[in-house]
């Protein structure tokens, strides 16, 4: 058991700046991506690709601005995800509900455009978040909740190392239907096996010159251990 005697509440999240090897993060201006947010995330198509959020189904930029803006507002910190390469627009997350008192905070909306999805971008940038919770927070907990019927988002998050906690029946109403939501998690303990994890997932050793991983996450972070 930890002894938390000297506990003290950690700062509450802010926007992340931050460069890794294949992805940058920054924090969401509306002025700067909206637009290009938009674009990254499909335009029209982004409906598609966010169907189970609780939010929407946008028809246009400034809608998708409204949303994010009002959240930020209301707390939820939006970061934006870059291509290092490019530059580009590639997606966004969210530090949301955070819990300074105790040390816990989930991600969330997590949207990851075409270009990002299934390339060491989306790995990397959930590794950028993570240590930032971990390591420059001092956090103990960090979450990932979905849609009980979003299988991918579950595979997930298992994938990047979050452990299932069971699911949340009738925890919320979301576009005038019921919602079960699956709960995962990592706690700071389990932190250090999982960061060193990602570390060699992403050297560029462990990809071949077609690009194709040499090795599994999930069999680094078991070697790991």
């Amino acid at each position: 058991m930890q002894d938390l005697t000297n506990w003290r509440p950690r700062p509450a999240p802010e926007g992340v700046s931050v460069t890794g090897r294949y992805v940058m993060i920054e924090p969401f201006h509306r002025e700067i991506h909206e637009a290009e947010l938009w674009a990254a995330l499909g335009g029209p198509g982004i409906n598609d690709l966010i169907r189970f959020f609780p939010n929407g189904p946008y028809e246009t930029a400034s809608q998708l601005g409204d949303w994010l803006s009002a959240n930020a507002k209301a707390g939820m910190v939006v970061n934006i995800f870059r291509d290092r390469r490019t530059g580009n627009v590639v997606g966004m997350a969210s530090l949301m509900r955070a819990d300074p008192g105790n040390g816990v905070v989930e991600v969330g909306s997590v949207a990851h455009g075409a270009a990002m999805a299934r390339t060491p971008m989306s790995t990397e940038a959930h590794y950028l978040l993570a240590r930032h919770v971990f390591d420059d927070l001092g956090y103990r907990r960090y979450e990932w909740k979905c849609h009980n019927g979003n299988e991918p988002s579950k595979v997930t998050a298992i994938r990047l190392g979050f452990t299932f906690e069971g699911v949340f029946r009738q925890h919320i109403v979301s576009k005038g239907a019921n919602r079960d939501t699956a709960w995962f998690s990592m706690i700071d303990g389990e932190w250090p096996d999982i960061s060193n994890a990602f570390e060699a997932w992403l050297d560029p050793s462990n990809f071949g010159p077609d690009g194709r991983q040499k090795r599994r996450l999930e069999d680094i972070r078991q070697d790991v251990r």
